[in-house]
Order: structure tokens, then sequence, then C-alpha cells
């Protein structure tokens, strides 16, 4: 069997700034793209995976429901960035089998589960 990957995440945004400045605190780096004649967007890479923010339009189908999990060098250090800047917090941090966890919200309402191994 051949070894799967995943390479691409996309997500929908209603602000595709105010989203990018809440991942850039989690830490990831995003640079601004376009392919051809599509939408502009944002693109950051993590490891092997893409992750892109696509403004939404009336024609796309939001990605709300789509949870998202970041591992984290400190899930306190960022939770305490994110909180700096109005961030919605769902679950403060706590020590749970997959090691140091919280669970936040983006702009836009995705969850986002913070991870840092113990």
């Amino acid at each position: 069997m051949a070894q799967i990957q995943l390479n691409l995440v996309v997500i929908r945004s209603n602000n595709i700034e105010k989203s990018a400045a809440f991942y850039q605190r989690v830490g990831l780096t995003f640079i601004k793209h376009q392919h051809g004649s599509g939408l502009e967007h944002f693109a950051s890479e993590v490891g092997c995976t893409t992750f892109e923010i696509y403004p939404s339009t009336p024609e796309t189908v939001p990605t709300t429901a789509t949870r998202l999990g970041f591992q984290v060098t400190s899930v306190d250090a960022v939770i305490r960035e994110l909180e700096k800047h109005g961030a919605s917090i769902i679950s403060h941090p706590s020590n749970s089998a997959w090691g140091r966890r919280a669970i936040v919200a983006d702009p836009d309402g995705h969850r986002v589960e913070l991870t840092q191994p113990q």
C-alpha cells in the first residue's frame, strides 16, 4: 500500500487578514498568493502541508465545521498571546492523554485544538 500524506488544507474566512493574524499568533508564517485569475489568499507551509485561507464568497460553502489542530511548543504561551488579542478560548490549557491541550476559536468560528507534547 502506498504511503499517504496530507498536503493541503483550505479554510474560508470572512476576513482573511484577520484570520491570518490569528494563525500567525499560533505560529504560522504566511505569504499572500494567487493562482492565475483566482482569488487572492494566504498560504503557509506547515511541515509537508500547505494551509490556505481563502475569502468566503456567496458561492462557497462555509468551512467552520472543520476542526483544526496544531502542535505548538507552548500551549500556555500561545493562549496568552491569543487572549491579548481577544480570541475566544473554548477550553483553557490542561493536561490530557495527548499532552498539554487547549481549544480556541478563530475569528470565523473554526475550532482550533492546540497541543504540546509532554
